[in-house]
């Protein structure tokens, strides 16, 4: 028996857009996460690069349940002593809705350097206009 192993093909690779709008959070990153490992191809390889591009719009409009909004804590640190900084989910949105989207996929994909090659092909937008039309994505609805 031969086990065959999934070889990188650019040409396969699909970009895919995602809207973000009425979208909860933690269940919308883990699709995300799913597409940009290629977990959704049959011949899924654990050490190889097979999935998509994803482009997500409309960060700033996606739901946390329950009291995420005043209760979940983003923190950073800043390398120094007492360097910690920490954020609401709330504040956040208002500020930087991109970083939390991308922290929550983060969170779902490997923490090596095969998880910082696939967050790279994570783009996150704010509004509904991203400048990948000539990709031709296709949108798609989790």
């Amino acid at each position: 028996m031969k086990t065959n192993s999934a070889k990188f093909e650019p040409s396969q690779r699909k970009w895919i857009v995602v809207d973000a709008e009425n979208q909860v959070l933690g269940r919308l990153a883990t699709q995300i996460a799913m597409r940009l490992r290629g977990k959704h191809l049959p011949h899924f390889t654990p050490h190889v690069d097979l999935g998509d591009f994803v482009v997500v719009l409309n960060a700033d409009k996606v739901r946390l349940t329950g009291n995420k909004w005043d209760q979940k804590v983003y923190y950073r640190h800043s390398g120094y002593m007492g360097g910690v900084k920490e954020t609401a989910a709330r504040k956040l949105n208002q500020d930087n809705p991109e970083r939390m989207i991308r922290l929550a996929v983060w969170g779902m994909l490997p923490k090596n350097r095969l998880g910082r090659k696939l967050i790279k092909k994570l783009k996150v937008y704010r509004g509904a206009e991203h400048p990948h039309e000539a990709q031709q994505p296709v949108v798609m609805h989790f």
